[in-house]
């Protein structure tokens, strides 16, 4: 049986980020035959510009795209910025989704947690992410999410993963990450 490889991209640049806490508790809760890589480098990413992408983008570019390529399935990690997704994740869909109809994205699974300290549980970065990854041509989970709100109450100075009841969500999460992707290979 081979490995399900399931990429996750986290909206959040930050080092003590909750939400890439939460996308390391993906790694450290995937099941067996499932591998969760974070991915490094969305700083580094230029911002979406159709005039760059005609020509020969950034080395930055090249392997944000291999690595979603590569991938099974993407696991999508958003904080909410002013309402809304973060520009750094926005931008890395823009990236994968081209050429357009044909992007990395394009027939993979996708699956969406959202994390903040607020009671909204950045449910409209989450709404906003579901929908620029399916316009992109993901094939976004329905019933595979999670929105966690209070974040500094439920977790205080506390990693993610040490809460029993997230890191079951969230391992949730991945298996059905892994199992849309095996549909799909098995279609």
């Amino acid at each position: 049986m081979s490995q399900t490889r399931v990429l996750a991209l986290v909206g959040s640049l930050r080092a003590g980020s909750v939400n890439r806490q939460l996308a390391e508790t993906a790694v450290k809760v995937a099941p067996e035959g499932v591998e969760v890589t974070v991915y490094e480098g969305l700083a580094d990413v230029p911002f979406y510009n159709e005039d760059i992408d005609a020509g020969e983008v950034a080395a930055s570019v090249e392997a944000l795209r291999a690595a979603a390529n590569e991938a099974d399935a993407l696991l999508l990690v958003t904080p909410e910025y002013n309402g809304t997704i973060p520009a750094v994740l926005k931008n890395a869909i823009d990236w994968i989704s081209r050429p357009y109809g044909a992007g990395a994205v394009k027939d993979k699974p996708v699956a969406v947690i959202s994390a903040s300290p607020s009671g909204n549980a950045a449910q409209w970065a989450h709404e906003d992410t579901r929908k620029a990854a399916k316009i992109a041509g993901g094939a976004v989970l329905e019933d595979v999410s999670i929105s966690i709100g209070g974040t500094i109450d439920k977790f205080g100075d506390k990693h993610p993963s040490e809460n029993a009841e997230v890191a079951a969500q969230v391992a949730a999460v991945v298996a059905g990450l892994a199992a849309a992707a095996g549909e799909l290979v098995n279609a």
